[in-house]
C-alpha cells in the first residue's frame, strides 16, 4: 500500500510556515547589514575627527588617548625587543610589519610599542635586511591605536593563539621572532617593560627602508546598505508569497461531511 499523501490544505500550511520563516530570516539579515553600515559610518566619523584633532605627546604621565588621534613620543629604540608581524600584505605583496618598543625619554622601563613600517618578505635563501632602528634619542610621530591590528588565526579557535614569544626573549641568535598577532600584555610580560596601553602607528619617515603605508579599516557603508536592500527585497517576496498562500487557505473551505 502506498502511504497516504498529505492533504492539499496541509501542504499549503507547511508552505505558509516556511515562507514566514524565510521572510523573518531575510529581515534579520537586512537589519544586521544596517547595523554594520551604522558601525562603519561611526568609525569613519571617529577617524576623520581624530585626524583633525591636535597631536598628543605621550610620556609617563600622558599614557593614553583616543584611537586615530595623531601623537608623538620621544625616547630611544629598544632594538633587541623587535617583533615581526607575519602575513601583512601591501598592495598584494607578501610582507611583514616591524614592531619595536620605544623607551620613553626620562622614564626608564616605560615604553610605547611602535609599528615602524612594512618590509617585503624575502624569498629563500635571501634574508631580511638589517631592520635595526637608529640609535640615540629620537622623536616618533604617528597615529594612536589601542592594539595592534589583528589577523584571524586558527589558534584562536583551538585555544592556542599564535601570540607566544620565544623564551628567553630576546632570543640568543638575535633574530626577531615572527608572530601573526601581538597583544600588548604578551609583549609586556616577555620584556618586563611598563608598556603604554596604546600603539603608535608611525607616520611616513626614513626608518631602515621600511614603508609606512598602513591599510585602514573598511568604512564603505554603501555596500552594507546595498546588501540590506537585497535582503529586505527577498523578505518582501517571501512575505507576499506567504500572504497569497494564507489567502488561498482561508478561501478554500472544507467540504461538508455528506459530500
Amino acid at each position: 500500500m502506498t502511504p497516504p499523501r498529505p492533504a492539499p490544505r496541509t501542504k499549503a500550511v507547511l508552505a505558509l510556515v516556511l515562507l514566514a520563516l524565510l521572510g523573518a530570516a531575510c529581515i534579520g539579515a537586512g537589519q544586521w547589514q544596517l547595523r554594520r553600515a551604522h558601525e562603519r559610518e561611526a568609525l569613519l566619523a571617529a577617524i576623520e575627527a581624530g585626524r583633525r584633532a591636535p597631536a598628543r605627546v605621550l610620556d609617563a604621565q600622558h599614557r593614553d588617548g583616543p584611537d586615530w588621534h595623531p601623537a608623538s613620543a620621544r625616547g630611544r629604540w629598544l632594538n633587541p625587543f623587535t617583533v615581526l608581524l607575519d602575513n601583512r600584505n601591501l598592495k598584494g605583496l607578501p610582507g611583514l610589519w616591524v614592531a619595536t618598543p620605544l623607551e620613553l625619554q626620562g622614564s626608564p622601563g616605560t615604553a610605547v610599542l611602535v609599528l615602524r613600517g612594512w618590509v617585503a618578505r624575502p624569498l629563500p635563501p635571501a634574508a631580511l635586511p638589517d631592520l635595526s632602528a637608529a640609535a640615540g634619542p629620537v622623536e616618533v610621530h604617528g597615529t594612536l591605536l589601542h592594539r595592534v591590528p589583528r589577523l584571524f588565526d586558527l589558534g584562536s579557535l583551538t585555544g592556542r593563539p599564535d601570540a607566544a614569544l620565544p623564551a628567553p626573549f630576546p632570543p640568543a641568535d638575535g633574530q626577531p621572532p615572527r608572530l601573526q598577532n601581538l597583544p600588548l600584555d604578551t609583549l609586556a610580560a616577555a620584556t618586563d617593560l611598563d608598556l603604554l596601553p596604546v600603539v603608535l602607528q608611525q607616520a611616513p619617515t626614513r626608518d631602515a627602508g621600511l614603508v609606512q603605508d598602513w591599510p585602514g579599516p573598511s568604512t564603505q557603508a554603501g555596500q552594507n546598505y546595498n546588501y540590506a536592500l537585497q535582503w529586505f527585497s527577498f523578505a518582501a517576496i517571501a512575505l507576499v508569497a506567504a500572504g497569497i498562500t494564507a489567502w488561498r487557505i482561508l478561501r478554500r473551505r472544507p467540504l461538508p461531511p455528506h459530500a
